[in-house]
């Protein structure tokens, strides 16, 4: 699979003003268009969002840059075609 293009969504500053972004992270995820990604930035490792896009059919990978620094790239799973 390849990418065309990344969206990125750091969340960092609304959680310090605790501001919720979930809506603004859900907002992004239903704008992607095939072969997009959604790289999320966020101060802690958002483990209940990882089984939420799951259940949604998105892989993901997660990375830690910094103490307060995580890095999460959404990809969705590509959907198999029968046509042969």
């Amino acid at each position: 699979m390849y990418l065309q293009t990344i969206v990125e969504l750091d969340v960092r500053e609304d959680l310090l003003l605790k501001k919720e972004p979930f809506d603004k992270i859900m907002g992004a995820i239903k704008q992607l268009e095939p072969g997009q990604a959604l790289v999320l930035h966020a101060p802690f490792n958002p483990l209940p969002l990882h089984k939420l896009l799951s259940k949604k059919g998105f892989i993901y990978e997660v990375i830690k840059l910094e103490k307060k620094h995580w890095q999460v790239t959404y990809i969705q799973k590509e959907v198999e075609n029968s046509d042969s």
